[in-house]
């Protein structure tokens, strides 16, 4: 059996899997004297070099070549393969002949240890035996058996009548009769027996061999193998019927099961006894008379009183547990003897399988049980648990009813670093729990976990959890404060105003709303299927509809009276979705979610319950679902991410207006969605003029199909011409609609003669008309008219100082209500603009004056310095000074500003 020298247990066959690891060990390659042939050795291998002591035989393989090689004045036999890597790197050598490993039969040879009072030769020598999974893939070919050393060797030792050597002590330490091993550590006498083989002249060679080997799960101790009697569960009469119970349960991922089944089907008997004092004790009492060996399993303390004829007071009233329990026994029910408890414990996986029935009241109320088992959901790391809890809940559930002990099971690999690797604290890139909750905050380690795939490894870290803290947290954070903000200076309370019909609502509104009934639809669905990940990408998919275009585009109507039906329908719009929001992300991020609910909603109703977890998780509202509304307004925000990103090839910052651009629509309807939003998209896109052209009108854009060589030069001839001009004229026009379709190779006629290309042979390029710039998604295609006139290069200049300064207004820590007065002082150029724009300037800024004058002795400067390619737009100085608020906008009673929560808490600072 595996056996761990720092626990003293044995380990079963899926516990020694959990412990493998990569090792570098000192291998020993020994010549055996072959007996009655003077002079010749057979060549052995090993990587365990204490089992050497214990050897009683040797084994080949009878379908392999053996070579007879002559090195020196020795002859030694080996696999043929394996001269060149083992005879060959110690010099010259001579093959004399070679022969089938049958040829062995009937040889003999004298072991290393022969001289040991504990080896037990018999005959001339040790035989040499055959093994069909002796390989040649390393070592020699020849394989030397200890069977008291390695299940392999002992199953051998039994089939060849072998002698059984057992070396070593429960501690690992050699017992006497083994010379100078006697009182050593066997992991500490690989240097000793080099030493003694060179003595004897029995060493042909060293090496440093890198291979996998077994080490303790719980302690990482490298393992040992060595005879002992332990006890077994036989499998293969349960083996189908649990691959049956496992194929019920519904695995997440589905490879799970195929995990599970590969296990079951190539598992062995299960080892279930332990040799430690800690432990549930074993019900199995053996009879004293070792002759007789009969043994018994109780089935609970009532049978054992009824079976006790000794002892029994003595654990009347204690656990299971030893020592007590050893007191008991029994009458033996073949011999009439006295039976005692093994002093064996159980297999700690006894106590894990057997937990549906152990802690369900299945002895005590049967219908109780019932209610818990199958249990809803296992939740586990997948490495490992395939051999260990989840095998022993099947096995055991299997065995109890022939039931599955769960229903679905959910599975995740492990948590690394940020650049996956294994975390230790030795390595030094160990984070502690309590740490990374101080420093990221436990809501974001939440969602982080909750947003993975559990399929792979988690690299943890914090710039990983930086990245989630500004993607959602922060943007969570900033749109409830925008509406907490804006509710409280226009007093909007929810409760107070009847709700605006949502078909009478605009249609942002209504688009907004849709995307909540699908995100809603998302998460219940993802929650009901134990996908976690779904309902979070559900809720940052929404948090971007809902920040970055719904608030963006509708900022202007959060300015109006409540008496306005526009302005209150978004209000109610934008605290629907955030209250859903809210809902919907509470189970993964409870505490920030708690701190919104608060501010948002709690704030201005007292009457609301006390908690967002009081509250049911958002239900759907398949009323709100509006297709074709969404494909609208998918339509408006693939033409705007195409003009932003024609603005960057272009160079052309989004503050630039622009005279024109052009739109080449996919469909009808597409066309049709665009010409609605015209005003839109005029506002959005800061663009004078938006001209939809006809569904499927080319692009603009000239495109020109270029060969690639470094591809090409592999398949045709550098003189080709046909090739190299095929970015010209008719085989040009040829190519292109090729590269366009869905085929990743295709076939094209040069001369007479076809040839095969795929698109990597092949670039397009597209080169906009002077004065304008095009850019393309799929068939979709904008084209922006980049003249820039001074008059809109005046009112780019405007926007920018329109820019910087609200963040004047920001950094002197104006609330959005609060007026200000602006005094600056500049040359002509900015003059100019500021003059042309002031109305505008003073509306958006809320500035209620905007003079020239001296702004150096004013609390908040600011310096600007403008240039432009066309033009220079000018220099100044601007101070920007606080005024008290006029009182326009009422103050709500119950509205307040709360801070960001406490470092306890720690959810986004």
């Amino acid at each position: 059996m595996p056996w761990c020298t720092r626990c003293g247990t044995g380990l079963s066959q899926h516990e020694m899997h959990e412990g493998y690891k990569p090792v570098k060990d000192l291998s020993i390659f020994a010549r055996f004297p072959v007996v009655g042939r003077d002079g010749e050795y057979f060549l052995v291998w090993t990587t365990t070099p204490w089992t050497l002591s214990s050897n009683t035989a040797i084994a080949v393989n009878k379908e392999l070549t053996y070579a007879k090689v002559r090195q020196g004045d020795a002859v030694y036999y080996l696999s043929e393969k394996l001269v060149p890597t083992v005879v060959g790197r110690k010099g010259d050598y001579e093959v004399l002949e070679t022969t089938p490993g049958s040829a062995f039969e009937g040889w003999f040879y004298k072991g290393p240890y022969d001289e040991n009072e504990n080896q037990k030769v018999e005959g001339p020598g040790h035989p040499v035996i055959f093994w069909p999974d002796v390989a040649e893939t390393d070592g020699t070919g020849i394989v030397h058996i200890a069977p008291g050393c390695g299940k392999e060797d002992f199953e051998l030792g039994k089939a060849f009548d072998l002698p059984v050597i057992s070396p070593i002590t429960d501690e690992g330490i050699f017992v006497d009769g083994f010379g100078d091993l006697t009182g050593r550590d066997a992991h500490d006498v690989a240097d000793l027996v080099v030493e003694d083989f060179k003595n004897k002249s029995v060493l042909y060679g060293t090496e440093k061999y890198e291979h996998s080997y077994p080490h303790c799960w719980r302690c990482g101790t490298a393992l040992l193998f060595r005879c002992v009697d332990e006890w077994f569960i036989a499998m293969d009469a349960w083996r189908e019927e649990i691959k049956e119970v496992a194929k019920k349960i519904n695995w997440i991922p589905g490879y799970g099961l195929d995990l599970e089944l590969d296990w079951l089907t190539n598992m062995r008997d299960w080892m279930i006894s332990k040799k430690r004092y800690w432990g549930l004790a074993l019900p199995i009492w053996k009879c004293a008379d070792d002759e007789c060996g009969h043994f018994e399993v109780i089935g609970g303390k009532d049978e054992l009183k009824e079976c006790a004829v000794a002892g029994w007071d003595t654990f009347d009233g204690h656990s299971p547990h030893r020592p007590f329990i050893d007191d008991v026994e029994i009458e033996c029910a073949k011999c009439g003897g006295r039976a005692r408890r093994i002093k064996d414990v159980g297999n700690p996986w006894l106590d894990a399988g057997i937990v549906p029935y152990s802690t369900t009241f299945y002895n005590t109320d049967r219908a109780e049980w019932k209610k818990w088992i199958p249990a809803d959901l296992v939740l586990e790391c997948f490495p490992g648990q395939f051999r260990n809890w989840f095998y022993a809940l099947l096995a055991m559930s299997t065995m109890m009813e022939n039931i599955p002990p769960f229903k679905t099971l959910v599975g995740h690999a492990l948590v690394r670093d940020e650049h996956g690797k294994e975390m230790h604290k030795s390595a030094g890139n160990a984070i502690w729990f309590d740490e990374a909750a101080d420093h990221v905050g436990v809501d974001v380690m939440r969602w982080m976990y909750c947003r993975h795939e559990t399929t792979t490894n988690l690299n943890f870290g914090y710039t990983s959890a930086k990245e989630i803290r500004g993607k959602f947290v922060n943007t969570y954070w900033n749109t409830h404060a925008f509406y907490v903000n804006y509710a409280r200076v226009a007093n909007f309370v929810p409760k107070d105003h009847a709700d605006v019909p949502v078909a009478e609502r605009p249609e942002f509104d209504r688009w907004i709303l849709d995307r909540l009934a699908a995100a809603i639809e998302r998460s219940r669905k993802g929650f009901d299927n134990y996908n976690l990940r779904q309902c979070v990408l559900a809720s940052e998919e929404f948090l971007e509809d809902l920040s970055n275009w719904y608030i963006r585009h509708n900022r202007r109507r959060f300015w109006g009276g409540l008496d306005n039906k526009d302005v209150l329908a978004a209000f109610q719009t934008l605290f629907t979705c955030l209250d859903g929001l809210t809902r919907l992300v509470a189970p993964i991020v409870p505490f920030l979610a708690e701190e919104v609910y608060r501010n948002a909603v709690r704030a201005a109703d007292e009457n609301a319950p006390a908690s967002v977890h009081h509250l049911a998780y958002p239900e759907a509202h398949p009323e709100w679902r509006n297709d074709a509304l969404a494909a609208d307004m998918g339509s408006l925000s693939r033409v705007t991410h195409l003009v932003l990103s024609a603005r960057e090839g272009a160079k052309l910052r989004v503050r630039q207006p622009l005279a024109k651009i052009v739109v080449g629509p996919t469909s009808k309807a597409e066309k049709q969605a665009l010409e609605k939003a015209d005003a839109f998209l005029r506002e959005n896109l800061n663009v004078k003029a938006v001209e939809v052209a006809e569904p499927a009108t080319p692009s603009p854009a000239t495109r020109v199909v270029k060969p690639n060589f470094k591809t090409l030069g592999k398949k045709t001839r550098p003189e080709n011409e046909s090739v190299r001009r095929v970015d010209r004229g008719r085989r040009r026009n040829a190519v292109a609609p090729k590269l366009g379709g869905a085929e990743e190779t295709f076939s094209l006629d040069f001369d007479g003669e076809t040839m095969e290309f795929t698109r990597e042979d092949f670039t397009v390029e597209e080169h906009s008309e002077q004065g304008t710039h095009v850019a393309a998604d799929g068939d979709l295609w904008v084209m922006l008219d980049t003249t820039i006139t001074p008059e809109l290069e005046r009112e780019g200049v405007m926007r920018d100082l329109l820019r910087r300064l609200q963040m004047m207004r920001k950094d002197a820590g104006l609330e959005i209500e609060d007026r200000c007065a602006v005094v600056y002082q500049t040359d002509g150029a900015l003059a100019q603009v500021v003059d042309e724009w002031r109305d505008t300037i003073m509306e958006e800024l809320l500035c209620t004056r905007l003079d020239p004058g001296d702004p150096r002795r004013g609390r908040h400067r600011r310096q600007i310095r403008r240039r432009h390619d066309a033009c220079r737009a000018g220099e100044g100085r601007l101070m920007l000074r606080p005024l008290p608020s006029f009182g326009t906008f009422p103050q709500s009673t119950l509205w307040s500003w709360r801070p960001l929560p406490s470092r306890n808490v720690n959810l986004v600072a």
